[in-house]
């Protein structure tokens, strides 16, 4: 089965995959982004950090130089040296120790000769450093010890100031331990470690994870990655200077190494991209349901619609309607214009078929009634010509009266077939110039023939036309005898008896005419006027229903239109025509 094959499916698919697509775009986006930025403050931080550690360790270290200055200045350091008595000088050094706050403290005369060694002062015997001191220089170095790294700085102990005379040398040792790393790491926000020769001396990280680290290189300034502990890190080492020149040395620099966990760092940034991926999912869900509704707003009216058009096929019913069943929200402004649409096609389709029946019953009509024109007509000539001798003054007067009564019905019933034939024919049009005043005239005297009252008010100007005179004429002898019949049903009735029969006729409008009749009769009812053109409608009991359907024909076969409505009182026949017919129908030219 073909998802893609329906309309609802692919509207769906679309609107999923869009917003998805999008909402995705957006979520990588966002996320590479405030990744990228908390990097670039993680590195930030680690420079800055390692900055602070080198600038600490320099205080440090001068701190370091200041106080064995101080303490290799005092009287009493510099008696008891003078002494060159390793017991006198053993009495004082343990307190010079304690103010040098140093882990280890060595002190000599001025030939090297070791006057005081506290725990562990073998370490800093370097005979090269003593000589300089003894010289009037200042020393530093670091050293690898087994508690850590130990940074020993060595001055001389000298009378006099332009011409000193050296007694001896004083040479102080501090650790950078893992107590001390510990106080730079709250200094610097981050974890440390010392190094030297390939190896950590001291580091404020677990035992275990320092053999990982010395595996790794330490460029200066460099940032790298090592994983420790299953975190991953960031960490940069910087170089330890010394305050005053070093001894000579083969081994490696020694370096301090700064670290922060990336892992600690970005597991916020996790929980905010945790939070962007639910909203993601929210928002994407949200389009599913959405884009559900959407696709069913627009493609459930549609299948309504084709399932109608189905049964219209299958049935061949061409009058069903379509009723979409949802709520109007949820109806689909286009389906439900196409709806509308549909509705009014086949109101028209209704329409037609009543109109195509109805002229085809009149088609029967017209062709049955010719045939029984023709045979009624044949008759009433014999009738006619029968009744010619009882009009004799010879005969009894009641012969006569009864003679003129069959002949006034035989001349109605010759009109009767006279109309049925008329409106049965196709009408054929003769075009030529005419004047409208005079055919208007021309009509109105042929209704007057029938009698006096109401009086016809012709109010028409000599406009030259070209149209079928004779059509035209006959048209508005029907209009203007209904107009009579009006009047005397309003004279017997006793309203407008005396108001004549307005007739006008005049230009309309470029190239167009129009001829108007009014009465002063009791005007149509409105349930009546809708059916006033119609054949064989009529109100009357002598009427036809033929005199105003054969004046529309006429009217129309010339171009033009005929209208009624009722005015207060009486009623209004407008008729618009041409001035020039170009192409009536069926109309051959004079």
């Amino acid at each position: 089965m073909n998802l893609l094959a329906s309309l609802r499916n692919r509207v769906f698919l679309a609107s999923v995959l869009l917003a998805a697509i999008t909402i995705g775009f957006a979520i990588l986006v966002i996320s590479a982004r405030v990744t990228e930025q908390a990097e670039r403050e993680l590195q930030r931080g680690l420079n800055d950090s390692a900055m602070l550690l080198q600038q600490q360790h320099s205080a440090l270290s001068q701190l370091y130089l200041l106080r064995a200055r101080l303490v290799a200045n005092l009287p009493v350091l510099k008696s008891a040296v003078d002494t060159r008595d390793p017991a006198t000088v053993a009495d004082v050094a343990p307190d010079f120790q304690h103010q040098l706050d140093a882990d280890v403290l060595l002190i000599t005369d001025r030939d090297g000769r070791v006057l005081f060694g506290s725990p562990g002062a073998e370490t800093l015997e370097d005979r090269g450093m003593i000589q300089r001191a003894v010289h009037g220089d200042e020393v530093a170095a670091f050293a690898a010890h087994s508690r850590g790294l130990l940074q020993v700085v060595t001055v001389p102990i000298a009378l006099g100031v332009d011409l000193p005379d050296i007694l001896g040398t004083l040479t102080a040792g501090f650790l950078l331990d893992d107590r001390r790393a510990q106080e730079f790491k709250r200094a610097a926000a981050s974890d440390v470690a010392f190094a030297m020769g390939g190896r950590i001396q001291a580091a404020t990280l677990p035992r275990s994870d320092r053999g990982v680290l010395q595996d790794h290189m330490w460029p200066d300034r460099t940032i790298s990655h090592v994983t420790l502990g299953g975190e991953d890190y960031v960490f940069v080492g910087v170089g330890l200077k010394l305050p005053v020149a070093a001894r000579e040395t083969t081994e490696t620099a020694p370096v301090a190494l700064v670290l922060r966990s990336r892992s600690s760092h970005l597991r916020a940034l996790r929980t905010i991209q945790g939070t962007l991926l639910a909203a993601a999912g929210l928002a994407v869900g949200l389009a599913v349901m959405l884009s559900y509704i959407v696709a069913r707003s627009v493609t459930t009216p549609l299948g309504t619609i084709t399932a109608e058009m189905r049964q219209m096929a299958a049935t061949g019913d061409l009058t069903r309607k379509i009723h979409l069943r949802e709520p109007a929200w949820l109806q689909d402004e286009d389906a439900r214009v196409l709806a509308t649409a549909f509705n009014t096609l086949t109101d028209s389709i209704a329409r037609f078929q009543r109109e195509a029946a109805q002229r085809d019953r009149l088609l029967a009509l017209g062709r049955l009634s010719t045939v029984v024109a023709h045979e009624v007509r044949n008759p009433l000539m014999i009738i006619k010509g029968t009744l010619r001798p009882l009009h004799s003054e010879s005969l009894p007067p009641d012969v006569r009266e009864a003679a003129a009564d069959i002949d006034e019905q035989v001349a109605r019933l010759n009109r009767i077939v006279h109309d049925v034939l008329d409106f049965a024919r196709p009408l054929r049009f003769e075009v030529s110039e005419a004047n409208l005043a005079t055919i208007c005239e021309e009509a109105a005297a042929a209704v007057m023939k029938g009698g006096a009252a109401p009086p016809i008010l012709v109010e028409a100007k000599p406009v030259p036309i070209v149209t079928d005179a004779e059509r035209l004429r006959s048209a508005l002898i029907n209009v203007l005898t209904n107009a009579r019949q009006a009047s005397t049903t309003a004279d017997q009735t006793g309203a407008g008896a005396d108001r004549p029969i307005v007739l006008t006729a005049a230009h309309a409008g470029t190239g167009q005419i129009r001829v108007t009749v009014r009465d002063h009769g009791p005007g149509i009812a409105p349930e009546h006027l809708a059916h006033v053109f119609e054949p064989y409608y009529t109100t009357r009991r002598a009427g036809t229903g033929l005199g105003l359907a054969i004046t529309r024909n006429i009217v129309e076969g010339l171009g033009g239109n005929i209208s009624v409505q009722s005015a207060s009182p009486g009623t209004i026949v407008q008729i618009d025509l041409p001035a020039v017919i170009e192409s009536p129908v069926e109309a051959t030219r004079a």
